[in-house]
C-alpha cells in the first residue's frame, strides 16, 4: 500500500498566529513534499459558500453548533482523503470542538496536531479581524464555548516570545523535519 500524508493541524482561536505559522510551516514542507496542500479555515469556509470575501456571512445556520460540527467533520473527511493519497496537508482552523478533534486522532493515520496557544490579552492586542473590538456576536472564546484542546502533540505558546520563524524552527526539529 501506499505511503500515506502527514496531517499537521494548527488549531487555536482567531488571532492566536495559525496561519501565520501553519503558512510558514506549509512553505517549509512543500521543499521536502512538493504536492503537500494548503487549507485555511477562513477559506475552506469561503468555498463552502457560507461567506464572502469580506467575511459577510450569507447562510446564518451553518453557525449553530451542530452545523459547524458537521462542518469541521466533513472538512477532515476530506483531509483525510488527501493523506490517504499519500498528500501532507497543512490545516489551520479553529476546529472548537473535542469530538471533532478525537474524530481527527482516530481515523487520519498520520494526524499532527499542533496547538497555538496565547493570552486573552494577546488576543485583544492583536484583533486583526476586529472580532475582539467590535462586540461581534459568536465569536469562539468570547461569547461561544472552545473547548480547549488537551490532546494537541505539541502546545506552542504565541505570545510573541519567538518568531514565527523561530517556532517554525523549532516545529520541524519536534517533528523530525529538519
Amino acid at each position: 500500500m501506499d505511503k500515506k500524508g502527514t496531517v499537521y493541524f494548527f488549531t487555536g482561536l482567531a488571532g492566536a498566529g495559525k496561519t501565520t505559522i501553519g503558512g510558514l510551516f506549509y512553505e517549509r514542507l512543500k521543499r521536502r513534499s512538493p504536492e503537500a496542500v494548503l487549507l485555511d479555515g477562513d477559506q475552506v469556509r469561503l468555498k463552502l459558500g457560507d461567506s464572502t470575501a469580506d467575511g459577510t456571512v450569507l447562510v446564518t445556520d451553518r453557525y449553530t453548533t451542530q452545523a459547524r460540527k458537521t462542518g469541521a467533520l466533513q472538512t477532515f473527511r476530506r483531509i483525510r482523503d488527501l493523506a490517504d493519497q499519500g498528500k501532507d496537508v497543512v490545516i489551520c482552523s479553529i476546529s472548537m470542538y473535542r469530538e471533532v478533534r478525537a474524530w481527527n486522532r482516530e481515523n487520519i493515520a498520520n494526524y499532527r496536531e499542533i496547538y497555538i496557544k496565547v493570552t486573552r490579552e494577546t488576543l485583544y492586542r492583536r484583533d486583526q479581524k476586529k472580532l475582539y473590538s467590535s462586540g461581534a456576536k459568536n465569536v469562539v472564546g468570547v461569547d461561544l464555548p472552545y473547548d480547549e484542546p488537551g490532546h494537541s502533540n505539541i502546545v506552542i505558546q504565541n505570545d510573541g516570545q519567538e518568531t514565527p520563524e523561530e517556532i517554525v524552527s523549532r516545529l520541524e526539529k519536534f517533528f523530525g523535519l529538519e
